[in-house]
């Protein structure tokens, strides 16, 4: 579970988790620059773990800034709050696992996103905190578990958006790639990656995704290749890939919040107050949803945990009403759900559904649509396009070739100026299907070909290049 209000109630809490199979829970410390080396509810918790750890649940800490400037605020502020984290390793040894702040690519929880002039710079300010929260963390343990990020699974990309700006996860951790590039660090910054893959809409189910860059529960590949194409041929490893044989110990998945809310039963509505901000579910769908979402996570060998938001609603209807449990305590469908899917799946992946991954080396499902060459492409009038797309965003550059120039010098041309093209043009796909359209000119009689070269803006080593079949351009009727 993701949850704080357990350390209200430990017996209550830990008797619900025991009941329905949980094994683990996260929860929030924050980080005050004006009270630095204070662990707020110090002493709680240190009654807390030790009931935690007997009742089997491993506990682990998010540690985050206390406001979205905490840390950014100040020169020295990493700095402290590394000693910080270090604190918090040395007073509970018994913690072996901590996530290093939370959704750094929203406003809400990290400020700046952008500087004056639109530049994003979220990432490169949190890499420079991970980098050096991991440190401080493997010299107080080395066995400690450093989880990174806590990413949002959406962001607008607009510095001058009217509401949320935000990064998107695709291009934060293409960003925090370029930053630890930069650092010249060559240890890692995480043994796992924290996500939280929130539906688009909260009435859609676990299946349904979001549009690129950014990344829900149904596409947790994008997150992989964003991973990859950030940090591969560096010192921080990547996810595990099907057949791929590693040495080293791979970047882990680790789910650390999902949850949809629930219509509230009239009966309870005197428990809750002010108003529904967004559609919900009824508690039969979300019971579905849960159990969907485990036996996703379950069959994906890359992820680590799962974890839901929240055991028990919160009372403001404007916040979280996700729980397994009713604000009252009692059972939702999803609180039986859960317990039942984890008892007949005992955590491991049931059947042939078993998730196999393995980076791309070119453009994301590259779609090229010449048409009908044979009937269109047969006078000097013709208005010369054709359509092409992907499921991530490319740069392009086009050409017309006469037949006889080969594959592999047409993907050389298209590199830089088209010298040899008869007809070319550039520009940009993003995540979707575009027409590729040349200046309007006339060819000369003669066999040519349609050639496109894509290139990913999110690595630019990734590149397909796609050549039409002969089409013949004949004198006009």
């Amino acid at each position: 579970m993701s949850e704080d209000r357990g350390r209200d109630n430990p017996t209550t809490f830990f008797a619900a988790m025991s009941e329905v199979g949980l094994s683990r829970n996260r929860v929030s410390l924050f980080w005050d620059p004006a009270a630095p080396t204070e662990i707020a509810g110090k002493t709680a918790l240190q009654a807390w773990v030790p009931m935690a750890q007997t009742a089997g649940v491993r506990v682990v800490f998010a540690i985050s800034p206390k406001t979205p400037t905490s840390l950014t605020a100040s020169p020295s502020a990493p700095t402290q709050f590394a000693a910080f984290v270090a604190q918090v390793a040395q007073a509970f040894p018994q913690v072996k696992d901590y996530v290093i702040g939370n959704e750094p690519n929203q406003p809400a929880f990290w400020l700046p996103q952008y500087d004056t002039a639109g530049k994003p710079v979220s990432a490169a300010a949190y890499e420079k905190v991970l980098a050096k929260a991991y440190d401080a963390l493997k010299a107080v343990n080395p066995t400690i578990t450093v989880i990174g990020v806590g990413l949002s699974p959406r962001g607008n990309d607009n510095p001058h958006a009217t509401s949320n700006i935000s990064r998107s996860p695709v291009r934060f951790m293409h960003e925090l790639g370029l930053a630890y590039r930069a650092s010249g660090r060559t240890k890692p910054i995480m043994d796992e990656l924290a996500f939280h893959p929130y539906p688009l809409k909260n009435t859609d189910p676990p299946f349904v995704g979001y549009g690129w860059p950014n990344i829900g529960l149904a596409n947790l590949d994008r997150i992989k290749q964003a991973v990859w194409d950030a940090f591969h041929g560096t010192g921080q490893p990547t996810f595990a890939e099907t057949g791929v044989q590693t040495f080293a110990p791979p970047l882990k998945l680790e789910l650390d919040e999902i949850g949809w809310q629930v219509a509230i039963l009239p009966s309870l509505a005197s428990f809750y107050s002010g108003t529904e901000t967004i559609p919900t579910i009824d508690e039969a769908t979300q019971a579905g949803y849960y159990g969907d979402a485990i036996t996703a996570a379950e069959c994906d060998p890359t992820v680590s945990s799962l974890s839901f938001f929240l055991l028990l609603d919160e009372p403001l209807l404007s916040r979280w009403q996700s729980g397994l449990e009713r604000i009252d305590g009692s059972h939702r469908p999803s609180y039986d759900r859960v317990k039942q899917v984890i008892a007949d799946t005992d955590g491991s992946c049931r059947g042939d559904s078993l998730v196999g991954w393995t980076h791309t080396a070119g453009i994301v499902a590259p779609r090229v649509i010449f048409g009908d060459l044979k009937r269109k492409r047969t006078t000097r009038n013709t208005k010369w396009s054709f359509t092409a797309g992907a499921k991530e965003e490319a740069v392009f550059r086009a050409g017309i070739y006469p037949v006889g120039t080969t594959k592999k010098t047409i993907a050389k041309l298209l590199v830089k100026s088209n010298p040899k093209a008869r007809l070319a043009t550039s520009g940009l796909i993003k995540a979707k299907n575009r027409v590729v359209a040349f200046p309007k000119r006339k060819l000369k009689k003669g066999r040519y070909v349609f050639a496109i070269r894509m290139q990913a803006t999110m690595n630019p080593s990734r590149v397909t290049v796609v050549v039409s079949s002969a089409f013949r351009v004949s004198a006009p009727r």
